[in-house]
């Protein structure tokens, strides 16, 4: 018997999105918006219609901007931007923002790369200054460098210190941020697990983060930026991506994605109506606990190849006893019971299940009871 018929579903349940981004939402924030689709607030037509330079939508942005402050604490130095481009922009625009270095000498910045996104992060900032790997060359991608081993060689004169805080492909966490030289700037890539879990926003100089993980919808980025970092962006930085620009427009240098905006608006009231960010952490440990539970009993049915110290909470890629075959089985079973887009990427293959904020406890067990399951009927 196959297991997607031991694990019920009705034809009109939706489905358990386990997708890497885009990704699922919670039905509260998507049914809100559906009520509100024709029209907001009694203005007789949708936010997606209404002008961005209008009092109706300045109450939507400046609400998603104070209910992003409570949610993560954000100091009153630092300034939140609603930007464009993906996560990937930023990996030209962190650099053209901050690099700068002595008088004559080259800029300078050192990166920490533990998997796809900041490596690609690293490629990108040597079209603009000096980029500098802080540790050895890894591969695979299945650990982060020891912390106190590699944070004493963080240049002191450097630009910023970059690292990726969860590398969505590869499924590595930092379980804390590398340690830096007092003055150097620390900027993290939380694209997939912001609002996971509390941080210490005052130990950083930027955060960036795609939205369509945890917040929302593609298309927006957010940057959280502290004031003394803006106003040093090169001379070809473009104009779109110049943090002071941005900020001085509030957001609003051209037309920003409204609509995207204010379903991260509803986002952030629904985390705060759900506990906060200690209670979506609270979650996100008992969800990737229940399926690394899985995995570490099956006497090797299924693998996780990440050191157990950087596996990451929100991303957690697996192979089912190596064996191609079966791991197509598996995706197919899944899918018929409800739980989709399971796949691992395309550069590592296997499985992978994203376990973001919309996906709620029960949800991450059921997958957890499928998983043993189909051990059980395949073993």
């Amino acid at each position: 018997m196959e297991v997607a018929k031991m694990v019920a579903r009705q034809d009109s349940e939706r489905v358990l999105n386990f997708a890497a981004g885009p990704a699922q939402l919670p039905d509260e924030v998507l049914q809100k918006a559906q009520a509100e689709l024709l029209n907001w607030h009694g203005t007789g037509m949708s936010v997606m219609e209404m002008s961005h330079r209008s009092k109706e939508f300045s109450s939507v942005i400046e609400a998603a901007e104070t209910d992003l402050r409570a949610l993560l604490s954000i100091p009153d130095n630092y300034r939140v931007l609603f930007t464009q481009g993906g996560g990937s922009s930023q990996f030209a625009a962190v650099p053209l923002n901050l690099m700068t270095g002595p008088e004559g000498a080259p800029p300078t910045a050192d990166y920490f790369v533990t998997g796809g996104w900041s490596a690609k992060a690293f490629d990108e900032v040597k079209k603009y200054g000096e980029g500098k790997l802080v540790h050895e060359k890894r591969s695979p991608y299945t650990d982060v460098p020891p912390v106190d081993e590699y944070a004493a060689r963080v240049n002191a004169q450097a630009s910023y210190a970059y690292f990726c805080d969860n590398e969505t492909v590869f499924g590595v966490e930092w379980a804390a941020p590398p340690s830096v030289p007092a003055g150097v700037p620390l900027v993290s890539d939380m694209s997939s697990n912001i609002l996971t879990r509390r941080v210490d926003v005052s130990r950083y100089g930027l955060i960036f983060a795609g939205a369509q993980k945890n917040m929302g919808p593609s298309g927006v980025t957010v940057v959280i930026v502290r004031d003394d970092l803006l106003g040093h962006a090169a001379k070809v930085c473009p104009t779109m991506m110049n943090y002071e620009v941005q900020t001085k427009n509030k957001s609003l240098y051209n037309t920003p994605p409204t609509f995207g905006i204010y379903l991260l608006g509803l986002v952030f009231k629904w985390v705060l109506a759900n506990g906060g960010v200690a209670q979506m952490e609270k979650n996100s440990a008992a969800k990737s606990a229940a399926i690394y539970a899985v995995i570490d009993e099956s006497a090797g049915f299924y693998k996780c190849p990440v050191a157990a110290g950087a596996r990451s909470r929100v991303n957690i890629p697996f192979r089912v006893r190596d064996d191609e075959a079966l791991e197509a089985q598996f995706l197919k079973e899944a899918a018929a019971a409800g739980m989709v887009n399971l796949k691992g990427h395309r550069s590592v293959g296997g499985i992978r299940a994203s376990l973001y904020n919309a996906i709620s406890v029960e949800g991450a067990e059921k997958l957890a009871a499928f998983m043993r399951a189909f051990q059980t009927a395949n073993q």
